[in-house]
């Protein structure tokens, strides 16, 4: 084991656990504020039930010996994971470090479905869905199965994290459907400033999410740190011109959604690309989500904060682009399309359609079994007053009663 190594993934687990709180605050700002404790909850909740699920059998699936499709038990329960080498740092260390991973993607999802779903159908969801569509999956990618001998790209979630919770995400907000008052008046955010500093916290834990899954203090982690310095970057230039162009104003909304964009497009190429092709990679993915955000507001789908625009075609393009811009000169191990290997770009896509249809389909089986059992949403006069008051008890802004009119 290696000192230097163990310390430097230490701190990113702990960088990616303080993404759930960044995402809650983040989606927390973008809904009305009789919502935004529910809000907050269905990201903060996944700290919990995913990652002790995660610890008890969802690590042993992802990363257990097992098959090409899914992994065995030899880890339930943590059994053999311990202080012994993984690599370079501690098995207790790697499980933690890839918990993190699981417990914001499940929370992901929260998006697209806020001020209707009912909580404890949620819950019982992404329990589920963490087990039986996250955990195969990372298999897949990051546990020796079939994606992974297929060569397929994917160095922190871009297929595994963010098109797997685009596409349930797209899923689950047409299963559970349309908020009642949806296209009739303006469901306006109530606290931009909560969506910025969520946006802030997001891009300083994604150092720890894309440099972490380096795996070292190496310089594969320096790379992957400057390409997440980078692509965000590019993303939020190109997002500041197409939005003066469209409205002749730049928005903070829209400031803050590039941000995670660029983050969500540079995830699977972080460790594979230079940084020139980092800033390229997130100035193209801005133009995908943007537009794709301006169809989906024009259209039926109420995936409420837009988790399918920035997650779902965010990753693709990301996942995509990383059979482009790869570059052995400065990855050490292969090529992409611009450098004269285009099979790749077919590896990548072959992995993207995989997770597409995966999760799609078992979403939409999980979700309609779940709904067998307890209702998906809430009842129209609970949707009414907030779900923060029918499904908490608690208000998040108290107003003042009595006060005098002067």
């Amino acid at each position: 084991m290696n000192q230097a190594d163990t310390a430097w993934m230490l701190v990113s687990t702990a960088l990616v656990l303080l993404m759930t709180p960044a995402l809650a605050f983040f989606y927390g700002g973008l809904v009305r504020s009789k919502n935004v404790l529910n809000t907050m909850m269905m990201s903060f909740v996944s700290l919990g039930f995913v990652g002790a699920l995660w610890a008890i059998v969802g690590y042993s699936l992802a990363f257990g010996e097992g098959s090409a499709w899914i992994g065995d038990l030899s880890y339930l329960g943590l059994s053999g994971v311990g202080l012994e080498a993984n690599g370079s740092i501690p098995h207790l260390l790697f499980m933690a470090f890839q918990g993190t991973f699981a417990i914001i993607t499940a929370a992901l999802i929260s998006g697209a479905i806020v001020e209707r779903m009912r909580f404890s159908a949620y819950l019982v969801f992404i329990m589920l869905w963490a087990l039986l569509v996250y955990s195969p999956v990372a298999h897949w990618v990051w546990g020796g199965g079939w994606l992974a001998e297929m060569g397929a790209l994917d160095f922190a979630g871009g297929t595994v994290v963010h098109v797997n919770a685009g596409v349930a995400a797209l899923v689950a907000a047409v299963v559970v459907g349309s908020r009642r008052d949806y296209g009739s008046k303006g469901l306006l955010p109530h606290n931009v400033p909560f969506t910025l500093l969520g946006a802030g916290l997001l891009w300083f834990g994604w150092f720890g999410f894309n440099a972490g899954s380096a795996l070292a203090a190496s310089e594969g982690a320096a790379l992957a740190f400057t390409t997440t310095f980078l692509a965000p970057m590019g993303t939020l230039v190109v997002w500041t011109v197409l939005d003066v162009m469209r409205s002749g104003k730049p928005t903070a909304v829209g400031a803050a959604t590039a941000i995670v964009v660029g983050l969500v497009a540079v995830t699977p190429a972080a460790g594979f690309i230079g940084p020139m092709s980092a800033l390229a990679l997130g100035g193209i993915a801005a133009v995908p989500s943007y537009f794709g955000l301006l169809w989906r507001a024009k259209s039926g789908l109420d995936d409420s904060l837009d988790v399918v625009a920035a997650h779902g075609v965010g990753g693709t393009v990301g996942a995509l682009l990383t059979g482009v811009f790869a570059q052995e000169a400065v990855n050490g191990s292969v090529n992409g399309l611009l450098f004269g290997n285009a099979a790749q770009l077919g590896v990548q896509a072959t992995a993207v359609v995989a997770a597409i249809v995966y999760s799609g389909v078992v979403t939409f089986i999980l979700l309609k079994v779940i709904g067998l059992v307890i209702p998906l949403r809430v009842e129209a006069s609970e949707e009414s007053v907030g779900l923060d008051i029918s499904q908490h008890g608690e208000e998040a802004y108290i107003q003042a009663t009595g006060a005098s009119s002067h």
